[in-house]
């Protein structure tokens, strides 16, 4: 099968419009057309629905884009990996993670990352769906549970730990509360129980709510909880990494909190010897060792 063609198709079916694949690869509207109808023809089928909105896939379009799709991926692993093969860190590093942890503690920190390496280009995809690795949807994974995934390289980085916090400004108004039975005088600031979460953090939230908790803001991420918290609305439920950039928030009723919960850094097997990839785990762990340190000092 025509490799040329099938990148053509791959680039349709992406874009679904003849125009903005054709502006995409450099290609007339009409070249275009020429090679998805040759392919249409070499297979005996139509891979398109053809309206006045654009292009749909049939049903055998989807296959034949399935297949293009991952055939992509792993030309981008290939090119990632004959890139790497230079001295220099540069390029591309697509790193998922939690949003929570992404916005709170990660993003503040790679001013460091990029003042060492000022070529690389992070793309950070702040989501609570586990994205697949080895399907190469990112290339690095920062988690708050061991992956199960396969043919992923895996190193533990700290455990952390869900607690109860509240701002100074909120406490002298509304009082500290001593007991979790207290908290039916507090408002409360979660996550929604709904919600994709860290499961200690959500085994807390329902031992909470369960002592008449009158008054609730739930939010779908921590970040959102912090807002929460910093603006004197109550009191939150946040994880304990916040306390080294957050120093003014007091943590309530200390012998409340969630069982430890594991950080974990993957990657895939094919990116062991990436030169991106080993940047960024050898920046993450001396940022944690840095974190540890502070937290002891501070203790």
């Amino acid at each position: 099968m025509d490799w040329d063609k099938l990148r053509i198709f791959h680039a349709v079916a992406d874009a679904g419009s003849l125009t903005h694949a054709g502006d995409k690869l450099n290609l007339s509207q009409s070249a275009v057309s020429r090679q998805i109808r040759g392919l249409e023809e070499q297979l005996n089928t139509n891979l398109f629905h053809r309206h006045a909105r654009g292009l749909i896939l049939t049903e055998q379009g989807e296959l034949l884009f399935d297949a293009t799709a991952a055939m992509s991926k792993r030309l981008d692993a290939a090119s990632a990996r004959i890139r790497d093969s230079e001295e220099e860190v540069f390029g591309e590093l697509r790193v998922t993670t939690t949003t929570g942890f992404g916005t709170l503690w990660l993003a503040p920190r790679l001013p460091k990352l990029y003042e060492k390496y000022p070529d690389l280009k992070v793309d950070l995809m702040l989501e609570e769906r586990v994205l697949d690795l080895p399907m190469r949807e990112a290339d690095v994974a920062i988690r708050m549970k061991e992956p199960s995934q396969a043919d992923l390289i895996r190193k533990k980085l700290m455990m952390i730990r869900m607690c109860l916090y509240a701002t100074p400004a909120y406490l002298a108004a509304n009082g500290t509360p001593k007991r979790m039975e207290d908290m039916a005088d507090h408002r409360l600031i979660c996550q929604n129980t709904n919600s994709n979460q860290v499961g200690a953090g959500l085994n807390l939230v329902q031992q909470l709510m369960m002592h008449d908790v009158r008054s609730l803001l739930t939010v779908n991420n921590y970040f959102g909880v912090l807002q929460g918290v910093v603006n004197d609305l109550g009191i939150g439920v946040l994880p304990d990494y916040l306390v080294q950039d957050f120093p003014d928030l007091v943590q309530v009723m200390p012998d409340t909190e969630s069982a430890d919960v594991p950080v974990f850094l993957a990657y895939p097997e094919e990116l062991r010897q990436s030169k991106r990839v080993a940047a960024f785990k050898d920046f993450v762990q001396d940022e944690i060792i840095t974190y540890r340190k502070q937290l002891k000092e501070n203790q």
